[in-house]
């Protein structure tokens, strides 16, 4: 293929048809059999992908309300976006291995109540509904690096070019042209000052 071919191609997910609520920006591929084994979002734009966009073994677990927007140019290897309201990838991302994106704890983290959610996601709740968990978008920005194993979680926003160094654990916001690292994820400096 040309490049001007792979540019006006449609996108698509090469294990088969995308869900319903999917739409795929020109030249955009997902592969991986998995990718869409958890999505159960009832969105009509439940998750939007921009143009050229390569999602190899990402895997999106999207429940029924979610909404995922990621912009043009990101390249993602086997991440795991976990989304029960809102996630919004901006532009030019890339996300390594194993990174985990989630904008909710998806159970309540008081030991009674999650005992009783357990009970309520067994087959012996026969439909019984679970409570509700608190949820906080999470935001990253343009031209933003994410290294493999890092987790970002519920209510982060990511400032453009900030670079996530690997394995960290990201609980707060991270601005604008900064690295941060470890578990919590702390402010190391700026993006391009390896000292």
């Amino acid at each position: 293929m040309t490049d001007e071919e792979i540019i006006s191609a449609p996108g698509l997910w090469t294990n088969g048809k995308t869900p319903a609520g999917v739409i795929l920006g020109n030249g955009t591929r997902i592969s991986g059999p998995k990718a869409f084994a958890r999505f159960k979002s009832e969105q009509t734009n439940a998750l939007t992908i921009g143009d050229l966009c390569t999602m190899d073994g990402v895997h999106f677990a999207l429940n029924k309300d979610a909404r995922v927007t990621i912009g043009d140019a990101c390249a993602f290897y086997g991440c795991v976006i976990l989304c029960e309201k809102e996630v919004r990838i901006g532009r030019f991302v890339i996300m390594g291995w194993n990174v985990v994106i989630s904008d909710s704890d998806f159970h309540p983290t008081e030991p009674n109540e999650r005992m009783l959610d357990v009970i309520a996601c067994s087959p012996l709740a026969e439909g019984r509904p679970r409570r509700a968990y608190p949820s906080k978008p999470v935001i990253i920005g343009n031209d933003v690096y994410i290294g493999h194993a890092a987790t970002i979680l519920k209510g982060v926003t990511i400032g453009d070019g900030a670079w996530i160094e690997p394995g960290a654990m990201v609980t707060r916001d991270v601005p604008a042209g900064m690295r941060v690292l470890g578990n919590p994820a702390q402010i190391i400096g700026p993006v391009g000052d390896e000292s």
